[in-house]
C-alpha cells in the first residue's frame, strides 16, 4: 500500500507534537522539525529563517547551504514575512525577485511562523527539486505545524 502525502503529514503531526512536547529551547525544536519534514518527505532544502535586526537571517535547515541573510519583500521567503501569509510557488523562475541559494531549487512553500501576537517572527520554507511540488495539501499541514511552533515556543 502507497502511502499519500496527506497520510504522511497525518503520521508526522502527532510525532512532531510529543518529539516538541514541553520544549523551550527554540534552535532545538526548529532542528529537530526541519529534521522530521525533511526526512519524512525527502525535501531538497528544509529550514527556518528567523526575524533577528531587521531581516530573516538562516536558522536550523536540513540541505545544501543557504542564503544567510533575507531582507523584508526579497524572495519568497521576505515576500512571505512582509505579507504574513503562506506562499506556494510551483516555479521559482517565475516568482518576481527570487533569490536562488541554489540553482537546483524548482518550486518553493514558505509558511510564517507567529508569536502569540500574530507577528511574524520567521518562515519555514522548503524547495523541491521538481516543478509544482507544494500544494493546498502541503499549505494546510504546514501551517498546521507553524502552529505548533507557535504553541510550543511563542505561547509564553
Amino acid at each position: 500500500m502507497t502511502i499519500n502525502k496527506q497520510q504522511r503529514y497525518e503520521e508526522m503531526l502527532p510525532q512532531l507534537a510529543s518529539l516538541i512536547a514541553g520544549e523551550t529551547e527554540e534552535m532545538s525544536v526548529l532542528a529537530n522539525v526541519a529534521a522530521v519534514i525533511h526526512e519524512t518527505f525527502g525535501f531538497w532544502w528544509t529550514g527556518f529563517y528567523l526575524v533577528r535586526g531587521g531581516e530573516l537571517r538562516l536558522g536550523p535547515f536540513q540541505g545544501p547551504v543557504a542564503c544567510m541573510h533575507i531582507q523584508r519583500g526579497r524572495g519568497v521567503c521576505g515576500t512571505s514575512w512582509e505579507r504574513s501569509e503562506t506562499i506556494v510557488v510551483p516555479d521559482v523562475e517565475l516568482f518576481p525577485g527570487h533569490i536562488a541559494c541554489s540553482s537546483a531549487s524548482r518550486s518553493e512553500i514558505v509558511v510564517p511562523l507567529y508569536n502569540i501576537n500574530k507577528v511574524v517572527v520567521g518562515v519555514l520554507d522548503i524547495d523541491s527539486r521538481e516543478l509544482s511540488t507544494f500544494d493546498e495539501t502541503d499549505k494546510n499541514y504546514l501551517e498546521q505545524v507553524s502552529q505548533l511552533i507557535t504553541r510550543t515556543l511563542y505561547a509564553h
